[in-house]
């Protein structure tokens, strides 16, 4: 059973530059788990700093998780071309009109020709899930389904959707979206408890998904920033500090992909 480490680095946003010490450090702090993408237009980098680092003998290949993601243009092929995200002359995407049912089908070819350890969803909603999950010869279930989660939308409903059919959960932008100007570092609540535990509030926020056995992809490419999120195992929030921050919930979504809004699967429609 391929069990996800908790704690992994997102890389989306990180720079070709930038990303190749950022998984170095990472792995020197003790990540296994990266996210990737090939929209991200880094995989090759974070690819190069890893494989500095198995060449060092600091990890093996088998030691690591790592996720990369099928845009949802690229579902009838079986690998990306050269534009990653081609649009139209509206500005909307140009996606492929292949049921994700189909899609699903020839990912599970890749597990079962030992091409992937497993396969998961990215921003399924509740409705889709099921309908993945209730699908007839279903040979592999998603080990998860990523997606935004943060105190200022905590997903409650969803995330037990999730669980409780034995599907993992995990948290991206768990800190919010500071090129939102939606920094969830400088809110009073989460400054107060992380004052109180002596923790930075990334920390907190990274903790808060922990608890909830959310698995959590915090991005950064700066080194001590990468060396303070792992360091979440050793304190524990109490029942107070959860309900304060679960009080924050705003149904703010920060990652609303507008020019998918056309898609017929298009998933925040709905309400979880």
């Amino acid at each position: 059973m391929t069990v996800i480490p908790p704690v992994g680095l997102g890389t989306w946003k990180a720079s070709p530059g930038e990303v190749i010490n950022a998984v170095k450090v990472a792995i020197d702090a003790g990540y296994r788990h990266f996210d990737c993408a090939y929209l991200y237009e880094n995989e090759s980098e974070v690819g190069e700093g890893i494989q500095y680092k198995i060449n060092e003998g600091v990890v093996r290949r088998e030691e690591l998780f790592i996720v990369s993601k099928l845009w949802c243009t690229f579902h009838k092929k079986s690998l990306p071309g050269k534009d990653n995200m081609p649009l139209d002359h509206t500005g909307m995407v140009i996606p492929s009109n292949t049921d994700f049912l189909e899609t699903w089908e020839a990912m599970e070819e890749l597990v079962i020709e030992g091409l992937v350890k497993a396969i998961g969803v990215s921003n399924f909603n509740h409705e889709q899930l099921e309908r993945l999950l209730n699908k007839q010869n279903l040979r592999i279930k998603p080990i998860t389904n990523q997606i935004e989660c943060h105190p200022y939308l905590s997903q409650k409903r969803l995330i037990s959707f999730c669980q409780a059919r034995d599907v993992s959960v995990t948290a991206y932008r768990p800190l919010g979206g500071s090129s939102e100007g939606v920094d969830l570092i400088d809110d009073p609540v989460i400054k107060r408890i992380a004052k109180k535990h002596g923790k930075s509030p990334a920390q907190i926020l990274i903790r808060f998904q922990i608890q909830r056995n959310v698995i959590v992809i915090p991005k950064s490419v700066t080194p001590h920033r990468i060396q303070e999120n792992i360091q979440v195992l050793d304190f524990e929030l109490t029942e107070q500090d959860m309900n304060d921050i679960f009080s924050l919930e705003k149904n703010l979504r920060l990652a609303t992909f507008p020019t998918t809004e056309n898609h017929k699967d298009y998933p925040f429609h709905i309400e979880y």
